[in-house]
C-alpha cells in the first residue's frame, strides 16, 4: 500500500522518469497495479492546468488507474455545517429532521470514504496487488483511505497501541521523500516524490483543516472535517464489528476534541516541519498520548467486549447500515448517563469472568 500526491505532468504533459521507474521497480515483470485516484477524472483532467494531474497509461502501463471522487474542502465543510445546524435543532419534526439529515449529505461522504477503502483493500487483500492511492496534495482523502484500509486488513491497527501508531505515521509525522515499510501483517510503502516546491511535509495540516468548529460564524478558506470524517468512518466500523476493536467511542470523542481544542501539542501546526523545527512542539508541549497511556485514562478508552479478530473485516457499506454517529452529533441535546452506565456494568461483567 503506497501513497503520495498526484504527478505534476501539467498542461503539457510532462514525464518524470525517476517517478515512472520507481513505480516500475515496485512490480514484478508480468504484475499489474491499482492506482486509486481520490478526485473525479475530470477534476483530475481539470488539474492539468495548474500543473498538477494523472499517470498516463503510455508511461505507466502496468498500472490501472481508478476514478473514486472524495469530496473535500468548502462541499465537506459545509456538509458538516449543515448536519451540525440539523442536530441543533431545538424541535424539529420528523419529517423536518430527515429533510436536513439528508440535505446535509454528511451519511453519503461516510459511505463514499469507507467504499473507496474497501476498493483499496479489495485490490490489496484479493486481488493481490500494489495499490497506491493519491488525490491533489496528498495530505486529505488519501490520507482517510489509506489509514482507514489498512485498519480494515491489519488486526494490529484495531488495538489502542497500533490505532495510536496509524494516526502518528498517517496523520501527523510523516516525511517527504521518506520511503519507509508500515508494520503489521500489511506491510507496504509510503513515500511522497511528488511533492510541489514550497510544501515542506506530508501529513494532515491540522492547524489549517480544524481552525473552527462548524459552530462558529467564521469560516475559514481551508478547513476542512477530513479528520472527523475519518472517525466517523472508525466509529461505524466499531459499531459494525463490535469486538474487533480494542478501543471504544470515548478514544473518538477525545481525539475529535482535541485536533479542534487541545491542552497538548500533538496536533498543532500543519506539518512535521512546522511542529519540529519552527514550533518545537515536542520541546514545548507534552503528548496527548502521553495523558492517554496512563493507566487510569487508558482503562476509560478501552473496549471491554474487544476480542482479538485476526481477519480482515468488511464493512458494509449499504445505506441502512451507515448510521449517524449519536455519540458525537447529539452528544449535548442526548444525555449520555445512562449509556455510561451500562458501559460501566458491561465491564464489571466482562472482570468478573
Amino acid at each position: 500500500l503506497l501513497r503520495s500526491s498526484q504527478p505534476l505532468t501539467g498542461p503539457n504533459r510532462r514525464r518524470c522518469r525517476e517517478d515512472e521507474k520507481l513505480l516500475g521497480s515496485i512490480l514484478d515483470e508480468e504484475e499489474r497495479g491499482f492506482i486509486i485516484d481520490t478526485r473525479s477524472a475530470q477534476a483530475a483532467k481539470q488539474a492539468r492546468m495548474s500543473g498538477g494531474g494523472t499517470e498516463p497509461k503510455s508511461s505507466y502501463p502496468q498500472w490501472r488507474r481508478l476514478h473514486r471522487a472524495l469530496d473535500r474542502g468548502r462541499p465537506l465543510q459545509e456538509s458538516f455545517v449543515r448536519l451540525v445546524e440539523a442536530c441543533s435543532d431545538p424541535a424539529p419534526s420528523m419529517e423536518r429532521w430527515l429533510s436536513r439529515l439528508d440535505s446535509s449529505r454528511w451519511l453519503g461522504h461516510v459511505k463514499a470514504a469507507l467504499s473507496t477503502a474497501c476498493l483499496a483493500a479489495q485490490c490489496l487483500d484479493r486481488e493481490g496487488s500494489k495499490v497506491l492511492v493519491h488525490g491533489a496534495e496528498g495530505t486529505d482523502t488519501t490520507l482517510l483511505v489509506t489509514a482507514l484500509a489498512q485498519l480494515i486488513l491489519d488486526p494490529s491497527c484495531r488495538t489502542l497501541e497500533g490505532f495510536q501508531g496509524l494516526l502518528e505515521r498517517e496523520w501527523i509525522e510523516v516525511r517527504v521523500g521518506a520511503l519507509r515499510r508500515v508494520g503489521g501483517s500489511w506491510p507496504g510503502w509510503v513515500f511522497s516524490p511528488r511533492i510541489p516546491h514550497g510544501v515542506p511535509q506530508a501529513g494532515h495540516p491540522f492547524q489549517l483543516r480544524c481552525a473552527r468548529s462548524a459552530s462558529s460564524h467564521g469560516r475559514g478558506k481551508q478547513e476542512a472535517p477530513l479528520f472527523l470524517l475519518f472517525l466517523d468512518c472508525v466509529w461505524q466500523l466499531s459499531r459494525q464489528f463490535p469486538f474487533s476493536l480494542e478501543f471504544g467511542e470515548q478514544l473518538l470523542l477525545t481525539l475529535f476534541d482535541n485536533a479542534y481544542a487541545s491542552a497538548y501539542g500533538t496536533f498543532l501546526c500543519n506539518n512535521e516541519k512546522e511542529r519540529s523545527v519552527l514550533c518545537k512542539v515536542k520541546e514545548s508541549t507534552h503528548s496527548l498520548w502521553a495523558w492517554l497511556n496512563q493507566p487510569e485514562e487508558k482503562q476509560k478508552l478501552l473496549n471491554p467486549l474487544y476480542s482479538r479478530n485476526p481477519l480482515v473485516i468488511w464493512p458494509s457499506v449499504e445505506p441502512q447500515s451507515i448510521q449517524l454517529w449519536q455519540g458525537l452529533f447529539l452528544r449535548w441535546i442526548r444525555p449520555s448517563q445512562h449509556l455510561d452506565e451500562a458501559w460501566a456494568e458491561i465491564q464489571k461483567l466482562v472482570k468478573g469472568n
